[in-house]
């Protein structure tokens, strides 16, 4: 195979955003022969913009075309795995949309799907492509910081007006969006956390639901987590504040790393601290440390590409996944642990959790949800928004 021939399922904002990258060539060794969305006007649109390039309103006939090698997903949130798991079982390749779902149950599904296929299976994490991340993740897992001690990351400036929540029926809705900023907004925080740091071992949060906007899901969170050796960490995000801030902090026995601006700032300490601790007799040692900055080397303004053209290369000539499909149930399980922890009174959970409990709550949720059309979709810009790359 010298071109790999990508076929799109749902062209609604970004949806249309990847299909422009395509369309104009912009991804090497792929090329846009299909696009399906269970909208007219969509059918339409694509028809009028994308000459040459087949047009279904069913992704299952698109599947069985045989115009398509590998698919992105870009449907609503709950759609993902149903979409992804069906392209699977037809020998396609799949790049689905974070997040992966709404559920650890259907995260979990597709995963062991994907096992048993010799497909490459992709999730959208494109904030992975950051090298201040990138850098971050290497200092952490190298052992450069040492043994874990706390995590910190604030993420509030992810400001969403009232406008913004009434702009479409499915926003902020259980039936419509499956969650609020968590499954919307903060999944690839949440990605990057566990990216870099691990996953934790228990959560206890406290989801507030419409403390800033009218809206029936949360729009603040405080998520306290556990890991494994001790360490603790704390998660914050919210669209009610403005400016707002997005500042991680990592500490570890051997100093601590921010991260905040593009700017990665790292204190290295000469010794393991516990060490310091147990062996100093000064009772207010001043221990001098080595200090170090790391600033972003790149804009970052093609994240979705990278991941895209990646997706393609790994097809093409196996080249390592920057973000396999099957990482997308970390950040789900974070969220979703979160959800039942704040559902049950703020008690802790422990992951892995009782996914069957979970998902009979968040049934509940979504039989009383007052979404309207969760179809509905306004005009596409076709571009990729600022608001989905790193908002320093």
């Amino acid at each position: 195979m010298n071109n790999v021939r990508v076929g799109i399922v749902g062209i609604g904002n970004i949806g249309t955003a990847h299909a422009n990258t395509l369309f104009s060539g912009s991804v090497e060794g792929a090329q846009l022969t299909a696009v399906c969305d269970i909208l007219p006007a969509r059918r339409e649109f694509a028809k009028e913009n994308y000459r040459d390039v087949a047009v279904f309103g069913d992704y299952s006939q698109m599947f069985a075309s045989g115009l398509v090698d590998a698919v992105i997903v870009s449907t609503p949130h709950k759609l993902h795995c149903d979409i992804a798991i069906t392209a699977l079982k037809s020998g396609l390749n799949v790049l689905v949309e974070k997040p992966i779902d709404i559920t650890v149950s259907k995260a979990r599904a597709i995963n062991e799907l994907a096992k048993t296929v010799d497909k490459k299976f992709v999730v959208m994490f494109n904030q992975r492509t950051n090298d201040v991340f990138a850098k971050a993740r290497e200092i952490v897992k190298g052992g450069a910081l040492g043994e874990l001690k706390r995590t910190v990351w604030i993420i509030t400036n992810w400001y969403r007006t009232q406008s913004y929540y009434d702009s479409a029926g499915w926003r902020a809705t259980w039936a419509g969006e499956g969650g609020g900023v968590l499954l919307n907004q903060a999944p690839h925080n949440l990605d990057l956390w566990q990216w870099i740091c691990g996953m934790p071992v228990e959560v206890t949060a406290k989801c507030e639901v419409g403390k800033y906007h009218n809206i029936e899901v949360e729009d603040d969170v405080i998520i306290n987590a556990r890991y494994q050796n001790g360490a603790t960490g704390v998660f914050i995000t919210s669209t009610g504040e403005f400016p707002g801030t997005n500042r991680l902090e990592i500490s570890g026995t051997l100093g601590k790393i921010v991260v905040e601006n593009g700017v990665l700032k790292w204190w290295k300490l000469p010794e393991n601290e516990r060490d310091i601790c147990f062996n100093a007799t000064d009772l207010f040692p001043s221990i001098k440390y080595e200090y170090e900055e790391y600033v972003s080397q790149k804009s970052n303004n093609d994240a979705h590409k990278q991941i895209i053209q990646n997706y393609v290369n790994a097809i093409l000539n196996g080249e390592e996944l920057l973000s396999p499909g099957t990482d997308g149930i970390y950040e789900l399980t974070l969220s979703n642990a979160a959800y039942l922890s704040s559902w049950k009174g703020g008690v802790p959970v422990k992951l892995p959790f009782d996914s069957a409990e979970f998902d009979a709550l968040l049934a509940e949720r979504i039989k009383n949800s007052k979404t309207n059309d969760p179809t509905a979709t306004k005009n596409a810009t076709g571009k990729y928004s600022k608001r989905w790359q790193v908002n320093w």
